[in-house]
């Protein structure tokens, strides 16, 4: 769950721009082709930036909350969305075809081991990552928790945050009848699936234009459509995810399997007026992770272009390279 429309309040804490020294389009697997880029240094400190979503795909800015001339940043674009291709392709696209894509990056790049950093949805999928492969991990750095469970789907999806934005909640659930207003993740699954593009796209900018709205603790609730293909793409994929219940055995699974990386040393940034993702999950991972360090940044929402939560981001990032 992430997608954040403020970028620019953020930058003054960031490292300049950097361009990209390799890019290339990887073969994953079943006929998926996924965009992977390095930048920085070549023979830094390795580290996999995870986006949010799913479907947000990675974006230039990413590339600045690390020092250039210490880490190698890799990024890349999840299945079905970004560069990656088939675009808006939900076949094979689960958070198991995910995490050996990562591994499969990992081992194509000749990395043994290295930092994951990841935030909302990226926060999930670094977790899940971790504990299936523990010894390819040195340490987590997570921001806006999520933990894939049917809470969370509950208070975003089920009117919890709507009560605080009552006037956004009304856009997001009036284009849905009555009747099947009782699970609104089905309801606009129906239409983000219904095999006509128009429609797909009508409610894919519905669906990322509600997330959108919450995503700064700066929003006044406007709505910022964006490309309508990139809409379309990131409500499809998100959907299919959170339909699925993340394509996780149980709901908690995340917390339950905390013991697997509990010697990985891991900092949690969170905002405390996260509306999306709201602070109790980070907290819980916190409690349930002894090694780990909880940031809560206050005054600030859920985008990454918060500027508290940017400003933590590199400090931590700064202070791990010093160690």
């Amino acid at each position: 769950m992430d997608k954040y429309p403020d970028q620019k309040r953020a930058v003054q804490y960031l490292y300049p721009p950097v361009d990209p020294f390799d890019q290339r389009m990887l073969a994953v697997g079943q006929g998926h082709q996924v965009y992977v880029e390095q930048c920085g240094n070549p023979d830094g400190i390795p580290v996999v930036v995870l986006h949010g979503g799913p479907g947000g795909g990675c974006s230039p800015s990413m590339r600045r909350y690390f020092d250039p001339s210490v880490y190698r940043v890799i990024l890349f674009d999840q299945r079905g969305c970004g560069r990656s291709r088939p675009h808006a392709s939900v076949t094979d696209n689960t958070t198991w075809h995910l995490v050996a894509d990562i591994e499969l990056i990992r081992s194509t790049l000749g990395i043994s081991n290295w930092i994951v950093f990841g935030g909302s949805w990226g926060a999930t999928l670094a977790l899940i990552y971790a504990q299936a492969h523990p010894d390819a991990v040195r340490q987590l750095v997570l921001r806006g928790v999520f933990l894939m469970t049917q809470a969370e789907l509950d208070w975003f999806y089920g009117g919890g945050a709507g009560k605080f934005w009552p006037e956004v909640w009304a856009r997001f659930v009036d284009l849905i009848p009555e009747d099947e207003r009782d699970d609104l993740i089905a309801a606009y699954h129906r239409r983000l699936f219904s095999c006509d593009l128009q429609v797909e796209r009508q409610y894919g900018r519905a669906w990322s234009a509600w997330e959108n709205a919450l995503a700064s603790i700066h929003s006044a609730g406007a709505v910022h459509e964006g490309p309508a293909d990139y809409a379309r793409a990131f409500s499809r994929l998100e959907n299919h995810y959170f339909t699925h219940a993340g394509f996780l055995e149980s709901d908690g699974q995340i917390l339950a399997n905390m013991g697997r990386i509990k010697h990985i040393p891991g900092t949690i940034v969170q905002g405390r007026y996260d509306m999306i993702c709201p602070p109790s999950s980070a907290y819980a991972l916190s409690e349930a992770w002894p090694v780990s360090e909880l940031m809560m940044v206050r005054n600030a929402g859920h985008a990454l272009s918060e500027p508290g939560i940017s400003a933590e981001l590199v400090r931590t990032m700064d202070r791990i390279a010093a160690q």
